[in-house]
């Protein structure tokens, strides 16, 4: 999920620092003083703690962090202390904990790459209570390897990248027609159409639930449930933690019927798993360990469910509103997409998902909208170990913010940088550390190349099938990216 976080009016924003405190207070249980690292004999010390402060007793920086988060520029709280201590690592506390913030690349990439033995995963406690102890984010070692590589190879895989293809081909025929019959100048919200649409679809991929009402019922649980991950961290009946604990429990009975039906289905074919995996609970399934409990598989599917509602929706949603500032992409994105469109017709043959891959612009599109958007904007570690990173030490039981939005908003890094300009990445090199838009190492975001596919498709038919109008909008960072009006449009059919 992100930790991202643009400019509500004055009195909402003191409302909001007011409920981070209340929020802070409640859900850390914060001792009054501070906690300092240990000392050193000076003999001994190699690596230094980075310069920087812990701020107020009890809250830290937390209050500056979220005030930022809430401006137009929400990296404006790592600017002022990078300028202040002249290094892009340094050191605070946020949300409950001694801190080193790190909006260096290379400092970033080494954390992100290094495992268990050094850092483990650390999140909000509302956040853990909902996902649970065995939710692929928290577990480490041997069993989120085997997770982690399970998912990974299905979304990775043909089979998915087909179904996932047609799926959404399927699905965007009868949206598109109905946008049609509103005639010329028809308004709608991509954010909202987004959402519905890549939910059906990656909710089939995972857990085999066709549309319905079962589907239905499931999103209704699913948006209860989302809702909680940044709640105050109090289960008492009627708060928000509650309601969204009850809302999983609602979600995880209907996956583990459908686990159950599997098995039964598997026991009267003699115990055999299916030929190909048609979803992920097949995936886990076929594994055959032990440690692939139903509430282990049920549990991660919901985790798995996430980027649905949020990431894939807004990276379309973005993508929309970036091109609609950008007349000159929005144009040579058209003529790419509208060339293969062409192509195919005369052809007589149907889009695959390869096809939609090989649009280099359109690729340079997503990766820009990626890096401008910033829709995860940061990741939190925390050290089991003193740990020693370029020269900088982060003590054992600190916390380290990997910011990727400073360092993707970098002007040593990138020209320009607050500049949506997809031409940047035909030199530009996407697998350097300066770009983590999936995160890294380990805990890679699984799902990154169906994300990519899911916008290439939606664009490609929107281009070649619309023209629209953008209306203003405005990005909200915080708690997480989306766009205030849902990114209004209103679009004419070109045929």
């Amino acid at each position: 999920m992100s930790v991202s976080w643009p400019a509500p009016l004055t009195c909402v924003v003191g409302g909001a620092l007011l409920a981070a405190a209340v929020w802070l207070l409640c859900f850390r249980l914060l001792p009054a003083v501070v906690v300092r690292p240990r000392r050193r004999p000076m003999k001994e010390e190699k690596a230094q703690v980075p310069p920087g402060s812990f701020g107020w007793p009890v809250v830290g920086e937390t209050l500056d962090f979220v005030s930022c988060a809430y401006s137009p520029r929400p990296e404006a709280f790592v600017d002022k202390r990078r300028l202040r201590y002249g290094s892009a690592v340094f050191r605070s506390h946020l949300f409950g904990s001694a801190t080193v913030v790190t909006a260096d690349a290379e400092v970033s990439r080494a954390v992100l790459q290094s495992d268990a033995r050094s850092f483990v995963p650390w999140y909000p406690r509302s956040l853990t209570e909902l996902m649970g102890k065995s939710s692929i984010l928290l577990i480490n070692g041997s069993l989120q390897r085997r997770v982690h590589g399970l998912v990974g190879a299905f979304f990775k895989s043909p089979q998915l990248k087909a179904q996932i293809t047609a799926d959404m081909q399927r699905r965007l025929a009868p949206a598109f027609a109905a946008w049609r019959d509103q005639g010329a100048g028809a308004r709608l919200r991509i954010q909202d159409h987004a959402k519905t649409m890549v939910f059906q679809i990656l909710v089939r991929g995972l857990i085999g639930l066709e549309g319905g009402p079962e589907m239905q019922q499931l999103r209704q649980q699913f948006q209860e449930f989302i809702v909680g991950l940044m709640s105050l961290p109090i289960k008492l009946p009627g708060t928000r933690l509650y309601r969204s604990l009850q809302a999983k429990k609602r979600m995880a009975r209907l996956i583990q019927r459908i686990i159950q039906e599997k098995r039964r289905r598997r026991s009267l074919c003699g115990g055999d798993a299916p030929p190909q995996p048609r979803d992920a609970i097949d995936v886990l399934m076929g594994d055959g360990s032990d440690e692939l409990t139903d509430d282990l598989i049920s549990d991660n599917m919901i985790d798995l469910m996430i980027p649905a509602e949020d990431s894939v929706p807004m990276l379309i949603t973005l993508a929309v509103k970036f091109l609609s500032e950008c007349p000159l992409a929005l144009q040579q994105l058209e003529e790419e997409n509208m060339q293969l469109k062409m192509r195919k017709t005369d052809a007589g043959e149907t889009l695959e998902w390869t096809d939609y891959m090989s649009l280099s612009f359109t690729q340079h599109v997503i990766t820009e909208t990626l890096r401008l958007g910033n829709i995860i904007s940061g990741i939190m570690r925390k050290a089991v170990r003193d740990v020693e990173v370029k020269g900088h030490l982060i003590p054992k039981g600190w916390c380290v913010f990997v910011y990727f939005r400073s360092v993707h908003l970098d002007d040593t890094l990138y020209g320009d940088p607050y500049k949506f300009n997809p031409w940047r990445w035909k030199e530009q090199d996407t697998s350097t550390s300066s770009f983590t838009p999936f995160g890294g190492g380990q805990r890679l975001c699984p799902g990154l190349d169906l994300a990519r596919l899911e916008a290439s498709i939606f664009l490609h038919h929107l281009v070649t099938s619309f023209r629209w109008v953008a209306e203003e909008d405005h990005i909200v960072n915080f708690p997480t990216v989306r766009l205030k009006g849902g990114m209004p449009i209103r679009v004419t059919a070109k045929d």
